[in-house]
């Protein structure tokens, strides 16, 4: 679905952006506050996510701003539904030049005691769904010599886990698949890089421990070897809307292949 694009004055202060976006896993948790914050700045916002129920009620409501916003509903585990996806995109919206991989699925559990299905449904929307959309989209930036491509991993990526073996593996893999991606895609002008948020307030944590999981990130648990978070508190979506909104403009336009942290210094900047 489709609006007239808002006429509203980009906030005082926001970072210089253009271009469409395509953002997956756009129906929720820091997806959907990644969304808000582009449609916000002004830009033409494509929404992807395979729950399209909430994917038409987001678009819907940003659309009744004002916002020029499509939904798109995909799975980004199927190459077949991204490429048509991005093709729609194309079509409806113009030129993609930002997207943002945050699609992700957590599967938690001790390693020895983790199923089949559960391991490879993580590493295919976390890894997986990264390699197709970045695939589809970088294609044609290529030609186009500009865009920015924004991976959502987490600090797990780097950081080991207790219980956490699938997850932490496929945001490695995602965070990795991103910057060798940027490596290549450098010479076209094309900047690829990183956002590892740490606890953040969405349902994947309140699911993860129930109402205990925001005390415990906080805190942090030793028995795990998990340290707390020294900032005192966990990070709220549009924390890790901002960084990512950053990465996209104009005022990061010398940087790529980076990783940027934003869990508090639960990881003390490791």
């Amino acid at each position: 679905m489709s609006a007239p694009q808002s006429a509203a004055v980009r906030p005082s202060g926001a970072a210089p952006l253009s271009g469409t976006a395509l953002v997956t896993g756009a129906a929720g948790g820091i997806g959907a506050a990644v969304v808000r914050a582009l449609a916000t700045a002004g830009l033409p916002v494509a929404l992807l996510d395979r729950d399209a129920p909430a994917l038409w009620e987001l678009a819907g409501e940003l659309a009744a701003t004002g916002a020029r916003v499509l939904a798109v509903p995909a799975d980004v585990t199927s190459a077949k539904e991204v490429d048509a996806a991005v093709a729609t995109v194309e079509t409806e919206l113009g030129p993609i030049e930002n997207l943002v991989n945050g699609a992700g699925v957590l599967r938690s559990g001790p390693a020895i005691e983790m199923d089949d299905e559960d391991w490879e449904t993580t590493l295919a929307v976390n890894a997986g769904g990264v390699f197709h959309t970045s695939r589809a989209v970088a294609a044609r930036m290529v030609p186009r010599r500009r865009g920015a491509i924004v991976t959502i991993a987490s600090n797990a990526a780097s950081t080991p886990r207790s219980s956490m073996a699938a997850y932490a593996a496929s945001k490695a893999a995602s965070a990795m698949f991103t910057k060798c991606l940027g490596l290549e895609l450098a010479p076209y002008g094309i900047r690829c890089n990183v956002v590892a948020p740490g606890s953040t307030r969405t349902p994947m944590l309140t699911a993860l421990q129930g109402d205990a999981a925001e005390r415990a990130s906080v805190d942090g648990v030793p028995a795990a070897y998990r340290l707390g978070i020294p900032l005192g508190r966990i990070a709220e979506p549009a924390h890790i809307a901002d960084a990512v909104l950053f990465l996209l403009s104009e005022r990061a336009a010398h940087i790529t292949l980076h990783d940027l942290t934003v869990d508090g210094g639960a990881t003390l900047g490791v």
